[in-house]
């Protein structure tokens, strides 16, 4: 754990904005770069460490939704939220195309366009959020609020379960 010595555009947006955050670095030569596994190295607990994932609506619009990283995305529920009538993930090869980030760092912030979002109602009750920093290997620690703000991001049931 410890500070990121090299800015991602996610950390040069916060500056910019002037927000607080914190930055973790991790260990990522195991290959354990799971969420899971992620938030044991950067000593978080999984219910505030979220994932970013990028999904396709069947209008073709793209969307990001931001949840807990031991849960699962329910597309039912996520194409509900959007407004389509179906939604599939983006697929690995197409990530970097339409974000700008490759998986395992895929931030809900910086992305090259500003996509719909929506975060999981749990993150409700958090004081602070920890995802991806935009690199394997760096996450960021914010306050909901401003993950929010800066993603336009919009709570949502998105959930399986």
């Amino acid at each position: 754990m410890g500070k990121s010595k090299k800015k991602t555009n996610a950390m040069r947006l916060l500056d910019e904005q002037g927000l607080d955050y914190d930055s973790h670095t991790y260990e990522v030569t195991d290959g354990k770069i799971d969420g899971v596994s992620v938030a044991h190295k950067v000593d978080r607990d999984p219910r505030i460490v979220y994932k970013t994932l990028v999904t396709q609506g069947t209008s073709q619009a793209v969307y990001v939704f931001v949840i807990p990283v031991a849960e699962a995305l329910d597309l039912k529920k996520a194409a509900l939220a959007a407004g389509e009538k179906k939604i599939e993930m983006l697929a690995v090869k197409d990530l970097l195309k339409w974000t700008g980030y490759i998986r395992g760092g895929c931030s809900p912030i910086g992305m090259k366009k500003l996509y719909p979002t929506f975060i999981a109602n749990q993150a409700n009750q958090l004081d602070t959020i920890v995802v991806s920093g935009g690199k394997i290997g760096v996450q960021i620690e914010l306050t909901v609020n401003h993950l929010q703000a800066l993603t336009e991001g919009k709570l949502a049931d998105i959930v399986k379960g």
